[in-house]
């Protein structure tokens, strides 16, 4: 039966066939008898139609609907999924809308696989259109678009929220964190709100993508959430995004526009959405906890400050992989002379700052870590904010001991405080005080040009060469006009710092070069040895002797016999893929011991072994590769990996790369990376470095490359045994030029200075 409409809510009620009895969502239950039952509900939110690959391709459209009876509104699980099928799909996607109310009968009551996630009901309903019945209202409002129109959404105060219900509130900003990484795929926002009530309550938002995420800017800013479950989190409120969810932020500023910012293309928004957000402000207004804004000049910054800093960006640059340079200015002149992180000039992306730094009007922020992300796109000229900056005395790596510290700006790792940095929008009325300082200064920008004068003050690290015994084995590809440092000297410096110098290698680690290659997840920064080929074996011998053949319907099968009596190996490839050159095939290899599937690798450009657990394919331990191909094997990081090996989708990769399989099966890719650590000596003392994220560059061997190939690990040993000849004494040696990058990692809660060689490369032959 299609879908039916009527023209009042009242006129649902005598379409509901005799033989049916109305029930409430929240007694629906998996052993609940639904022939003889119907519901009605409100529509929350309607998905797309999409095409279910679990039941051959055919489509359907996943609803959300919630109970509107007074009765149940304190009640949990008010609200569950509806999933149509077939025709039913499409006619609903066309005949209802959000805010419509519907009553549904002869429905299928199935268990939710989205229930732990989106926390509405445990089980959700499933019509496929032969014999169900639906019949739908229209709302009386549009719902599409932002709209002046009022809407028919009840806000609750958030001294009135119980736990486990689904609700819409509105709040000022008390507490936020910029979004970051959570341990799953989503990024994560987190903030504390209150309003009028004067209660406080955390906020949790979880989601793949940055722009949907609430744009905050400071705290006092007023934000709208809509269709968020209420839960008792320590025995306090806190609310978290659940299915069909909706934010919409407003500047908290008193007298200025009010104008929604949000990432979502249907909203609605009102006359009553304004007059709340005026009278949340006027309310914010008069706290006294608004007036502990963090946000001060540079003027007034002083040494160990925490603090947030409104800004514009000047220029930037990338001054290794865990740090970027942002200079910026506010138009004001610090007390306390700035210092002055000087890079090459080609390597400053913006304007020249010479005049402005001159005039300690120019601060360099050096950002770390989880802020890169957000550090790398932006532009110059940029207004942004910086929250939790820390104001540190440091000093230049040319001055003397006597001389005043300078101070320096870091924006540290993680999100403590609300740690974090954005972009401001250049029409946002918290700038305009911060412009009309600028422009006092438009004059500035006529004299920062580069002469000889200005030259001296810059010094920069291209890439150096090693200096090797003979002239004609080395090459220096560039002239430094910087003071190189002695060992004691970098050892006394104050991380972050880039410097120039010279010793020789005492002895080198691992000694076995082959112990050198390591795995590392870029995700988690878990790092450990390539596993050796006995534990490997080990994985394959196990999951051969319990293998028993898989039955995937998406997979074409073929077998063969193995050298073992009883033991069979079977492959497997999509159906999609048959027909295809082997080179665009991804194949699944069950029953093969790790020679075998070596054997096979050298025809079969990607192999992936896999068991069978209960009739179904998995994927081996992580111990072992997920991917052969040809001589490479790639690992996924067992505490990433999501494993999402069920009804996988083949279908529209152009090429199978190991990147393209590990997306396809839920694998978190480890990449290979070269580890050494140097003790190098000088003249004044010794000094441990590490060798890493340089020495692909330093070896001019790519680590996947070495993996499976005997030359190229060939190649390394031979330059270790040309910087440090074997049974050669210290003076025997030759003196390598590095480029040592100075810097501090979090060890058990204590900043720990670590030495990295960077930027220094072998010369070629």
């Amino acid at each position: 039966m299609p879908v039916q409409k009527v023209n009042d809510s009242s006129d649902l009620d005598a379409k509901v066939p005799s033989h049916l009895q109305r029930t409430s969502i929240t007694s629906l239950t998996m052993t609940s008898e639904p022939s003889h039952r119907c519901v009605k509900a409100r529509v929350v939110h309607i998905g797309p139609v999409i095409s279910c690959a679990q039941k051959d391709g055919i489509e359907m459209l996943r609803a959300e609907i919630k109970e509107e009876d007074p009765l149940q509104r304190t009640a949990e699980h008010t609200s569950i999924n509806v999933i149509f099928f077939g025709t039913l799909a499409k006619d609903f996607s066309q005949s209802a809308r959000q805010g419509d109310v519907v009553l549904l009968a002869d429905f299928t009551i199935k268990k939710s696989p989205s229930f732990l996630r989106d926390k509405l009901h445990p089980c959700q309903l499933e019509m496929d259109g032969k014999d169900d019945c639906v019949y739908v209202c229209p709302s009386a409002e549009p719902s599409h678009g932002p709209s002046s129109s009022e809407a028919k959404y009840t806000y609750v105060p958030l001294n009135n929220l119980k736990p486990k219900t689904v609700v819409n509130v509105y709040g000022v900003v008390t507490f936020f964190k910029q979004p970051f990484p959570s341990k799953g795929s989503d990024y994560c926002s987190t903030l504390k709100i209150t309003d009028q009530s004067d209660v406080k309550v955390g906020c949790n938002i979880f989601s793949k993508k940055l722009e949907d995420h609430p744009v905050i800017f400071r705290v006092g800013d007023i934000i709208r959430l809509h269709r968020f479950k209420t839960e008792m989190f320590r025995d306090s409120m806190s609310l978290l995004n659940t299915y069909g969810w909706s934010t919409v932020t407003f500047d908290g500023t008193i007298d200025s526009p009010v104008v929604p910012h949000t990432s979502s293309k249907s909203f609605h928004f009102g006359e009553s959405d304004i007059r709340t957000v005026q009278e949340l402000r006027q309310w914010a207004a008069n706290q006294s906890w608004i007036s502990n804004d963090l946000t001060v000049s540079l003027s007034s910054v002083k040494p160990g400050m925490y603090f947030d800093l409104t800004c514009q960006l000047l220029a930037k640059a990338i001054m290794d992989s865990r740090c970027i340079l942002l200079k910026v200015w506010d138009g004001t002149k610090c007390q306390h002379p700035l210092l002055n992180v000087a890079v090459a000039s080609d390597a400053l992306e913006g304007e020249s700052t010479v005049a402005k730094d001159r005039m300690n009007l120019t601060a360099n922020v050096l950002v770390y870590d989880n802020h890169l992300e957000v550090a790398r796109d932006l532009k110059p000229g940029t207004f942004l904010c910086f929250y939790n900056l820390h104001a540190l005395l440091q000093r230049a790596p040319d001055q003397l001991p006597d001389q005043l510290e300078h101070l320096s700006f870091h924006l540290h790792g993680g999100t403590s405080y609300g740690r974090g940095l954005r972009s401001l929008p250049a029409e946002s009325p918290a700038l305009q005080s911060l412009k009309s300082v600028l422009e006092k200064h438009v004059d500035l920008d006529e004299y920062d040009e580069v002469n000889d004068g200005t030259l001296l003050e810059i010094w920069y690290t291209p890439p150096e060469a090693v200096v090797l015994p003979n002239d004609d084995e080395t090459v220096q590809t560039c002239e430094h006009n910087m003071r190189r440092l002695t060992l004691a000297r970098v050892k006394r410096s104050t991380p972050p710092l880039l410097c120039h110098v010279q010793a020789r290698v005492k002895k080198y680690n691992p000694q076995q070069l082959y112990q050198c290659l390591k795995l590392f997840c870029s995700n988690c920064k878990t790092m450990e040895d390539v596993p050796d080929d006995s534990a490997v074996a080990k994985v394959f011998r196990e999951s051969a002797k319990d293998s028993q053949p898989c039955d995937e319907q998406w997979a074409a099968t073929s077998s063969a016999s193995s050298r073992e009596p009883g033991r069979a190996i079977s492959m497997h490839i999509s159906r999609d893929m048959v027909g295809e050159s082997t080179h665009m095939q991804l194949i699944f290899v069950e029953g093969t011991t790790l020679d075998e599937i070596c054997v096979l690798s050298r025809d079969y450009k990607n192999l992936v072994p896999v068991r069978s657990v209960n009739g179904r394919m998995t994927l081996m331990d992580l111990t072992a590769p997920f991917l052969f191909s040809g001589d490479k094997r790639y690992y996924g990081c067992k505490q990433c990996s999501l494993n999402t090996f069920q009804n996988p989708v083949f279908a529209g990769v152009e090429t199978w790369d190991e990147q393209a399989v590990a997306e396809a099966l839920g694998v978190r890719l480890m990449q290979y990376r070269l580890l050494m650590q140097f003790e190098l000596e000088d003249q004044t003392d010794t000094l441990e470095a590490l060798l890493w994220e340089n020495a692909e560059r330093f070896f001019h061997v790519s680590a996947v490359d070495a993996s499976g190939s005997q030359d190229l690990q060939d190649k390394i040993q031979t330059i270790m045994d040309t910087i440090q000849p074997p049974d050669s004494s210290l003076e025997e040696r030759p003196w390598l030029d590095l480029c040592v990058s100075v810097y501090t990692v979090k060890d058990n809660d204590r900043n720990k200075v670590c030495y990295q060689i960077t930027n220094t490369e072998i010369k070629e032959e």
